[in-house]
């Protein structure tokens, strides 16, 4: 299986190729997407771009649904945690 070296929150990473960055953060194990306002960390919840619950920085872009992007070679993603 070929991997990817992905940048998230200044850390670098080996994650698979074609994979989602939503699915690479998972994998890594990150806190994803801040918290509930009950507390409790947030998750990607539809997993097709509909809720945009996903939303993080890649590659300087914010908003960007991480649900829908695959990852690349050297992308830097940072979540909004």
């Amino acid at each position: 299986m070929k991997t990817l070296t992905l940048h998230i929150n200044g850390h670098a990473r080996a994650v698979p190729a074609g994979i989602t960055v939503a699915a690479a953060l998972r994998r890594c194990d990150v806190t994803l997407f801040g918290q509930t306002v009950y507390g409790s960390s947030r998750d990607v919840f539809c997993g097709m771009g509909q809720c945009q619950a996903c939303r993080v920085r890649i590659d300087g872009q914010d908003e960007s649904l991480a649900c829908m992007r695959l990852v690349a070679e050297g992308m830097r993603v940072e979540t909004q945690a």
